[in-house]
């Protein structure tokens, strides 16, 4: 049996074996278990078990007691629910009001911070609301009246060479599409380019765009911004750049230019072939005036067979109802059996030509391509597609007609 005085937890005299007035593991009121009792004994006196709020338990020799929430005197936190924030105007009037307040929008960290005044972290940005537009309108209103009766000032330019009119020969001719500024450099040091029949020896010339003529190799540049295209006009198209009727016509595959274009003479409906499109007023006009007799070459297919001075009557002239017509060439590209395809060359621009040609010689054609407009052919380029001229085609264009 085991007795207050004695056994393992006892007390002893004061001292005992793991007792003690200090208290073993427990506290100054016994051993493990109390100052009279066992280790869990309702005789222990003040001092409790082994949990007991006097003696201690085993682990708990900081303090008195065993709520971990009352360590060192720390207040408890609340749980989440429990939380209540301030949301009291800022200068700290009237009641506390309940619910979220800004300290806790934008997460657990308290949400974005504000500055108050001057003293803020980082010098906040004032709260001044910007000008309105319509503020700003009328400042710029007040300041264009103001300045509205004053005479332009011209300031004076200092950097060389600034007083002479124009545009330096190698940026014109770059723009133009004949290579980098250094590219024509190149083609100057090289005797190349020519300015009003001058062959120009020196770099920078200023030359003057709408007036002065350029040449490289002998063919003028087309210094201002026109455009020069070629289309291979399936059949079926209507040349015409608009149509009232709703038919398919050359402004369909030209829609998307900023700048109007318009075709340089006509192919009739069932015809296909090459067709110029261009911006430039006076070259259409010289292509198509019989003065400049720009000749034009198409392949025809009709059925023979076909005599052997067919394209001496044709260079001879066929009688037509609006006069004669003649070809400035003529001859068999292949034959198949009775089926013929001949070229014809001529000058003439007047509606169906080759058609009432070959067919009043006794053979209507059935298929009609035009394959060359001067010195432009049509070469593989596939029906339906627009491609731009190349610099060197649009001199070649221009020496046709004397431009």
């Amino acid at each position: 049996m085991r007795s207050s005085s004695s056994g393992r937890n006892s007390s002893g005299n004061n001292g005992g074996s793991r007792g003690g007035n200090s208290g073993g593991r427990g506290s100054s009121g016994g051993g493990r278990g109390g100052s009279g009792g066992g280790r869990g004994g309702s005789s222990g006196g003040s001092g409790g078990g082994r949990g007991g709020s006097g003696g201690g338990g085993r682990g708990n020799y900081r303090g008195a007691g065993n709520d971990r929430d009352d360590k060192q005197g720390r207040p408890s936190k609340p749980r989440p629910e429990e939380r209540r924030y301030d949301v009291s105007p800022a200068d700290g009037g009237g009641a506390p009001k309940r619910g979220r307040g800004a300290a806790a929008r934008g997460g657990a960290k308290g949400g974005p911070r504000t500055s108050q005044g001057t003293g803020a972290r980082g010098g906040g940005r004032s709260g001044a609301p910007g000008t309105s537009r319509e503020y700003d309108a009328r400042q710029e209103e007040r300041n264009r009246d103001r300045y509205a009766g004053r005479p332009d000032i011209k300031t004076p330019k200092t950097f060389p060479g600034a007083e002479q009119e124009g545009e330096r020969l190698q940026k014109v001719l770059a723009r133009a599409g004949y290579g980098s500024r250094r590219a024509c450099e190149e083609l100057v040091e090289q005797a190349r380019v020519e300015v009003n029949g001058q062959i120009v020896l020196e770099q920078g010339l200023r030359v003057d765009t709408e007036n002065d003529e350029i040449k490289v190799d002998g063919l003028t540049v087309a210094t201002q911004s026109h455009q020069f295209f070629a289309l291979n006009k399936p059949a079926g198209v209507v040349s015409t750049m608009e149509d009232p009727d709703g038919r398919q016509c050359l402004g369909d595959y030209t829609n998307n230019r900023e700048t109007r274009l318009f075709h340089v003479g006509r192919l009739d409906t069932e015809t296909e072939g090459i067709i110029l499109l261009t911006n430039h007023g006076e070259l259409a006009h010289r292509l198509t005036h019989p003065k400049y007799g720009v000749k034009k070459t198409y392949l025809a297919h009709i059925v023979g067979p076909i005599p052997r001075d067919l394209g001496k009557q044709l260079k001879d002239g066929i009688q037509l109802e609006d006069g004669y017509a003649k070809a400035d060439h003529f001859r068999v590209v292949e034959q198949t059996g009775k089926n013929y395809l001949v070229e014809v060359t001529l000058h003439e621009g007047r509606k169906h030509i080759v058609r009432r040609m070959l067919a009043e010689a006794g053979f209507p054609v059935d298929k009609l391509v035009r394959v060359s407009f001067g010195p432009i052919a049509l070469g593989d380029q596939k029906s339906g597609w627009l491609r731009r001229l190349s610099n060197t085609e649009v001199g070649m264009l221009m020496q046709e007609v004397d431009l």
